[in-house]
Formats: C-alpha cells, structure tokens, sequence
C-alpha cells in the first residue's frame, strides 16, 4: 500500500491536469447538498431571523398533523410576513424613498421570477397558497395537509434518489477517468444513461443509505460501517451493472483492516478543514475539495489493486480495466475501426458550392435550399462530427467508451442526428422563427396567467407570437455559427448577443411610441435601465444552448421531411400574415394592462412631480421662517 504522501502527490497531478473540470464537480456537489456544502458559506449574506425560523417550523410541523390552533398559528405567521412583502411592493412602485433609500436599485427583489420565489418560500406563502388550493379541492383540512405531505415527499423524495443520491457515483467515475487520461469531456457526467444504468445505481445507493441509516441507531457501528462501505460510490462507478448487496459486500472485504487507515486519511486533511474556515471556504472550493476528492479516488485504486492482487471474492466485478490502464494501440484500432479509416481519409470539401452561396454556408450557415450537392455535403459533416468524438478515443486521450464492459450505446438515431454544425435552409430558418416566437408568446402568456391569474396577449403586435424570441434564436444560429464547437464560448455570445436584441429593442419601442414600454425590469436583480436584467440573460444563455445544440438541428430534421412544394407556401402565408400584423401594428400597437409598463410610468410621474412639489413647499416653508 502507498503512502499518504504519495498518494496526496498523485491526487495533486491530477488536479493540475483537469483543474476546472473537478472544481466544477465539487461544485456541483455542494449545491446539490451532497458533499462541501461548507464550500459555500462566503455566499450567505445573512442567516434566518428567529421569526422566520418560526414559520419554518409551523409549516414543517403542519406536515405532521398539528392542532388546529398550531396550524392556524403558522398561517397567521404566513399572511403577516407576506403583507410586509406586499407592503415593500407597494412603497418600491410608489416611489417611496423613505422606505425604499437603503435598498440598492440594482439588486431589486421585488419582481421577477427570481425573486418572486425567494420572497414565496423565505415568507412561506408559497405553502399558504398550496394549502388553500387543496383545501378548497378536497375540502378537508387534514386531507389537504396530508396531500400536501404526500406531494412533498414524492417530489423531494423523485430529487434526491435519482440525482442527489446517485451524484457521488457519477462524481467518482470523473475522478477515476480523470487519474488515467489527458482529457475527460463533461458528457461523461450523463454516463449512467448512456449504459441505461442510472436507475440501477440509484437504487445500489439508496440500498446503501439504509443500511448506513440502520447502522446509526447503534452509534458504535454507525462509524464502523461507514469505513466499511466506504467504497461503494466508486465500486458502483467502475461497474453500475453491480447488484446492491453485492457492491456492500465487496466494499466491506476491501475495507477489512483499512478502516482504522482510512480514518487516519482523513484526519490528515484535518488543516485543509481550519483553512477552510478561515477563508470562508474559499480554499475548499478552489483547492482542497477537489484535492481531496482525488487523493480518495487513488486511495480507492490501490485498495481495487490489492484486492485483485489478493483475489477478494467478488474482486472479479471489478472489471473496468480500462480506468486504470490505457489500451494497447491494438486494442483501440480494432474496436475503433470505422473511425480509424475515417480518420485517414482527408477531410472533405465542399464541393459545387461558391461565391455568395459558399460564403453564407461556411460563416453564417445558410442556404437557399437543400440541393443534391448540399445534402451529399451535410452528410458528410455529420459523419465528420461524429468521427471526431471518437479521436480523442483512439489516440488514447480519453476514455474508451466502446471498451466499457457494458456497451455504451449509441443514442437512438433521431437524437444521433442531431448535428450541430449542421447548415439551414432559408424556409427552415423561415419555420424557426416563427416556432421560437410562437414559443416565447406561449412562455410570456403562461408565466402572465401563472403570477397574476389573467390572460394577456404579450407583445406590441396582435398576432400569437413574439418576434424577439424568434429573431434572438435566428441571429444566435447564424452570427454565432462559428462558436458552436465550443459550447463555453457560444453560451456567452448568446448572453451577450441576446442582451444587445432586448436591450436596444427596448430602446427603439420606447423612442418610437412616445415613452411606452412594453417590458420594464426594473426592480429585477442586476438589471440595466429596466430594459435587461442577470434573470433574462441567464435564460437567453442556457435556452441559446438549448436551440444550438438541441431544439434547432431537432425542429430542422422535421422540417426536411417536408415537401417543397408544402414548406414554401407555409412559410409565404406565415410572412403574409406576420407582415400584415407588423403594418396594423405599427398604427395600432398591442398595449393595455398586463401588455406594457405605461399606466405604471405615469403613476410614478405623478408621484415623482407630487413629492418635488411638497418638497419645494417644505423648502419656502424654512426660508419664510
């Protein structure tokens, strides 16, 4: 067995190497809450007051069944803490600066998604309102409260057994893969799906929960068995085929007389904990999380060695030879033929294609219609695209996926299609954006319907779509066309880009219509002038990727499958009555309650020119005296 210090030296190598890969996981654990979430303690700005602790404690105590006087008592604490919400609403749209002065403008919660759900949990009105629904469905309190519990529970319960409870496998496997090769891609945090075995090692987890849970009711077993299945994540993570009672029993062998080692380990990161602390966890989240987390997976690698060495019964379903050794050159060839022939052949051109029509293909992805010399071309790309998935493979970089004992299926055809850098049709980009327009409208009707219970028809134009949603989606796929293979890159450029369309068409609207706003952020957390906000852009940047790499090359597959001679007057008929709706529109544009800001902005004139005025008053008042 190798000493602490080498095995701290190793995990040091490997943190060097994958750096922001393994803090990103360690990241990610802690705001899962599995592990690290000490990690997080810079960003808590402050700590429940003893009311609101009260409320918690009402509520989680009305699961239980309480009296009626306990449950009356929490509701009464609910309706007290949301009217002072309400109130700090009403002096915010009021422009009351006496209560308003001490809060930055620019990080508002008043509105928005965001902060619409923080204020609901942190007053407790989002149970209060849950609760009366119920009740006024099932017309018994107690079976409200106990649907309520129920309902509680199932989805707590959904969270934490398929994600939660299984994250430290999917965490193990990264760290395993990452000890051996150069590079390990962040699809291999979705591996358990890719060999369908997610379910199989959630349960395998869950499995080991309650025996860990059981074995805390003995206090002196509790610390014993938790070094005895110590190893479980990692066992589950090489070999997710394993049975439950299998994988417990196999890490409890290879846990015998390691346990009292294991604990001495541990006890030596024991400074990296008081730095922790005294950095707020800033050391843990930029280094000693991940550090620790790597020493642990070399420390599971020589105790997988021994076993194997000391013919464990059971050692043989540790059978992943490949996480710790990289493949002969052999090997690789033949598992990787096709890719490996592919790779010899030179790169293909795009043949037929030049001028004008060459140079909207290769910048911004467009063409006028597919022709046989187009398709033969997209065809080609696809297969390019997916060949080079498989190089890092074959140059032994990166896992072997096709040598994983449980063969990592590849994805069912349509969703193997799915090619990103793929080129689109002008009546595809056509039907894209009305798709997303009509997407965005539905989006903006329902979160309407949702936080003020009315239906509105969204947007300056009278039609069921909203063209910035649309126009956004196009510019991302065609001006950002030559980040797609860089997903960090194009996840920014959405945001970035995608601000500009909402800020400066928030402008134009508000210059050409004397004043009107049809959307107005402010009060929103990070927003600038009203017109953007941190809640939008994050939005724009994750459903930008969303179209990139998913929602566009899906929508365009089916739109091949159209015939030209449907597709084209679909798409003149769309226009016809798109442009129609922009003309009325123009003269009478979509406005009203629930549509724009307008009513708002004149009340906070008034207020505005009310309060200047008293105050002028006040101040003729002190020169007369």
């Amino acid at each position: 067995m190798l000493q602490r210090k080498e095995l701290k030296a190793r995990a040091k190598k490997v943190l060097r190497h994958h750096y922001i890969l393994l803090v990103a996981v360690c990241l990610m654990a802690a705001f899962l809450g599995v592990e690290f979430t000490s990690s997080f303690d810079i960003l808590k700005m402050e700590t429940p007051t003893a009311e609101e602790s009260s409320i918690s404690g009402g509520v989680a105590s009305a699961g239980e069944l309480p009296g009626q006087s306990a449950l009356d008592e929490a509701l009464d604490t609910i309706q007290e803490k949301q009217a002072e919400l309400e109130k700090e609403r009403a002096d915010e749209s009021a422009g009351n600066e006496e209560n308003t002065e001490k809060k930055s403008e620019i990080f508002g919660r008043s509105r928005g998604v965001f902060s619409m759900l923080v204020n609901a949990v942190s007053s407790g009105a989002i149970f209060l309102t849950v609760y009366k629904t119920v009740q006024s469905i099932s017309g018994s309190e107690n079976i409200a409260i106990a649907i309520l519990v129920a309902a509680g529970f199932l989805l707590v319960g959904t969270v934490w057994f398929f994600i939660q409870n299984t994250y430290r496998v999917i965490s193990g496997r990264i760290f395993l893969e990452s000890r051996t090769y150069e590079k390990v891609s962040v699809q291999r945090f979705m591996f358990l799906m890719r060999v369908k075995k997610w379910c199989k090692a959630s349960w395998t987890m869950f499995v080991l929960f309650v025996f860990q849970s059981l074995w805390i009711l003995t206090v002196v077993g509790a610390v014993i068995k938790r070094y005895s299945y110590y190893l479980v994540p990692y066992i589950v993570a090489e070999n997710p085929d394993i049975k439950a009672l299998d994988a417990i029993t196999l890490s409890r062998r290879m846990m015998k007389g390691h346990k009292w080692e294991c604990f001495v380990f541990e006890l030596s990161f024991f400074g990296w904990y008081l730095l922790e602390m005294a950095t707020f966890g800033l050391v843990g989240v930029f280094f000693s999380n991940p550090y620790r987390s790597a020493a642990f997976g070399e420390y599971y690698a020589e105790l997988r060695k021994l076993a194997k060495e000391n013919k464990i019964e059971g050692s043989e379903l540790l059978n992943d030879r490949y996480l710790y050794e990289k493949a002969e050159t052999g090997v690789l060839q033949e598992a990787y033929a096709d890719v490996m022939e592919r790779l010899q052949q030179p790169e293909p051109e795009l043949k037929g294609i030049g001028g004008v029509r060459g140079f909207l293909a290769k910048w911004f992805g467009i063409l006028f219609l597919y022709s046989g010399v187009e398709t033969e071309y997209e065809q080609a790309r696809m297969e390019s695209i997916r060949v080079e998935k498989y190089r890092d493979a074959v140059e032994g970089k990166s896992y072997p996926g096709r040598l994983f004992p449980i063969s990592e299926k590849d994805k069912r055809k349509n969703v193997e299609t799915l090619c990103y850098a793929r080129n689109y049709s002008i009546p595809s980009l056509i039907l894209l954006f009305f798709t997303f327009s009509v997407i965005g409208w539905l989006w903006e009707v329902s979160l309407h319907l949702i936080t003020d219970g009315e239906f509105v028809n969204r947007g300056v134009l009278h039609g069921p779509w909203l063209p910035i949603y649309g126009t956004g989606a196009v510019m991302i796929l065609l001006l950002l066309k030559r980040f797609r293979e860089r997903p960090v890159v194009e996840f920014f450029a959405a945001i970035v880009l995608c601000g500009c369309v909402e800020y400066f068409t928030s402008w134009y609207l508000e210059m050409t219509h004397g004043g009107q706003r049809w959307w107005d952020y402010s009060g929103y957390f990070l927003n600038l002038n009203g017109r953007i906000c941190a809640e939008g852009l994050l939005v724009f940047g994750l459903g930008g990727m969303a179209i990139v790499y998913v929602a566009a090359p899906l929508l365009d597959n089916m739109y091949r499958k159209i015939s030209l001679k449907i597709l084209v007057p679909a798409c003149a008929v769309l226009l016809i009555f798109y442009i129609a709706d922009q003309q009325y529109s123009s003269r009478h544009p979509n406005a009203g309650k629930g549509i724009t800001d307008y009513a708002r902005s004149q009340e906070e004139s008034f207020v505005a020119h009310r309060n200047k005025n008293e105050k002028e008053r006040k101040q003729w008042q002190q020169i007369q005296l």
